[in-house]
C-alpha cells in the first residue's frame, strides 16, 4: 500500500553553528514558530503529500516533538546532510517504500504549495525535478582581484524541495561513495544517470543560514494581527451522534447536519477563514455537495488552518463559547482543548473552551439545539 504514496522528507539534523544561535537553527523561532514547524506544516497540509518524515539530530527528539507535536514521524540522521538524507530514505523503505519523495531542507521554512504542485507535475513526466531561480547579479570569478564574468544566462540557483522517483533516488544514494560528499540530492541523482528537470522556484524559499538571514527575513515579513469571528448552530435530534470540539460526547441526542454537525469546529473554522479573508465554511465545503455528507469536521478545520499556513501565518489564540442547556461541557473541556490544539498543531494553552446557557430562553434554552461562537486571533504576512 505504501509503495504508491508520496512522502515529504525534511532534513533537520544540523547544529546550525553558522546561525550564531544557542542551539540548532531548525528550532530558531521565525515568524512566530520554530523554523522546522513551517515546512512541516506546509507539507502535511498539501493534498498531494501522504506522509512527512523529519530527519532529526542526535538528542533532538524531544525538541522536535515540542515544535511539531506528539504525532511526528522522525528518524535520527547522520554527521553530514548526505548521511541524514540516506537515513531518511532507508526509513521510508523500511516503512513500505513510496512512489515519490520530496527532499527538503528545514533551513528553507517558507514553502509555497505552488512549488510542490510544480514538482509533482514534473514527476509525472520524469524521475526528478528541482525548483530553480534565475541569477540576477553579475557573476564573476574572483580572488584577490576580479576575474572573468560567467554568463548568468546559463546559471540557476537551485532550491529545495527536490522531487524524485523514490526507488531511483534511493538506489542513487546507495551507490554514492561513502567518502564523497554532495551539495544536494540532484547532484547524486545526476551522477546516477537520472535526468533532472527544473521548475520555477520561489523567492520565499531562501535558505536561512547566518544570523543576518534571520534578521532580514523577520524584517521583510511584516506580520499583521487579524481577528475572525465564527458562529454556528445545529439542531439536536434523536438517533444522532453528538460531536463537539472533535470529541464524541455521550448524550441522548446528537447534532443533525450534512457533515458530523460539530458546531464547535464549524465556528472555529469560520473564525479562521474570516481572519484570513478566505470566505466561509460553506464556500469551501458546500452542504449541497454529497462528498461532504457525514464528513468529520476536523477536516474542515485543518483546511482553514492550512490556508493561514500557506501565507506564512501563525494561529495565536482560539476562544470558543458553547451555548446549550445540556450536556454539561465542563467534564469534556480539557479533551476538547487537546483535540482542537492537535488539529491546529498549537499548544492547548492557545485554546480556550467556555460554556454558557441562555437561561432557558430561545432554542438553546428549550434544548432544541446547540450554538457555538468562536474568535480566532492570527498573525499573517502582509
Amino acid at each position: 500500500m505504501n509503495a504508491h504514496r508520496t512522502v515529504g522528507l525534511i532534513v533537520a539534523a544540523g547544529q546550525g553553528s553558522r546561525a550564531g544561535a544557542a542551539g540548532p537553527k531548525q528550532f530558531i523561532t521565525v515568524a512566530g514558530r520554530p523554523m522546522v514547524t513551517h515546512s512541516h506544516a506546509a507539507m502535511t497540509s498539501h493534498p498531494g503529500i501522504d506522509a512527512v518524515l523529519v530527519v532529526r539530530g542526535a538528542g533532538q527528539e524531544e525538541r522536535l516533538r515540542s515544535a511539531i507535536g506528539a504525532i511526528c514521524w522522525s528518524v535520527e540522521g547522520g554527521a553530514t546532510r548526505r548521511e541524514s538524507v540516506r537515513a531518511g530514505l532507508e526509513a521510508i523503505a523500511a516503512d513500505g517504500g513510496a512512489a515519490r519523495v520530496l527532499i527538503h531542507d528545514a533551513a528553507r521554512p517558507f514553502l509555497p504549495h505552488t512549488v510542490i504542485d510544480r514538482l509533482l507535475s514534473a514527476l509525472g513526466a520524469g524521475d526528478a525535478a528541482v525548483p530553480v531561480l534565475p541569477v540576477a547579479d553579475t557573476i564573476a570569478t574572483a580572488g584577490e582581484t576580479l576575474g572573468d564574468v560567467v554568463p548568468r544566462e546559463t546559471l540557476a540557483r537551485v532550491q529545495t524541495p527536490q522531487a524524485f522517483s523514490f526507488d531511483r533516488i534511493l538506489a542513487a544514494h546507495r551507490s554514492w561513495p561513502d567518502n564523497a560528499e554532495a551539495s544536494d540530492d540532484a547532484q547524486i541523482a545526476r551522477a546516477a544517470g537520472i535526468a533532472v528537470a527544473v521548475v520555477a522556484g520561489d523567492r520565499f524559499l531562501e535558505k536561512l543560514t547566518y544570523r543576518e538571514d534571520f534578521a532580514a527575513v523577520e524584517a521583510s515579513r511584516a506580520m499583521r494581527v487579524r481577528t475572525g469571528l465564527g458562529f454556528d448552530v445545529h439542531r439536536l435530534e434523536p438517533g444522532e451522534e453528538l460531536w463537539l470540539g472533535g470529541i464524541l460526547i455521550p448524550h441522548d441526542r446528537g447534532l443533525s447536519g450534512h457533515s458530523d454537525a460539530d458546531v464547535a469546529l464549524h465556528a472555529i473554522t469560520d473564525a479562521l477563514l474570516g481572519a484570513a479573508a478566505q470566505g466561509d465554511i460553506g464556500s469551501h465545503f458546500p452542504p449541497t455537495d454529497p462528498q461532504w455528507r457525514g464528513t468529520r469536521s476536523d477536516q474542515f478545520l485543518r483546511h482553514a488552518a492550512s490556508l493561514v499556513e500557506e501565507r506564512g501565518g501563525v494561529i495565536d489564540f482560539i476562544d470558543l463559547t458553547l451555548m446549550c442547556e445540556a450536556p454539561k461541557i465542563g467534564p469534556f473541556r480539557d479533551a476538547m482543548r487537546g483535540r482542537i490544539s492537535a488539529i491546529l498543531r498549537v499548544e492547548p494553552a492557545q485554546i480556550s473552551v467556555k460554556a454558557t446557557t441562555t437561561e432557558r430562553l430561545g432554542f438553546t434554552g428549550r434544548g432544541e439545539g446547540i450554538a457555538a461562537q468562536a474568535v480566532a486571533t492570527i498573525r499573517i504576512a502582509i
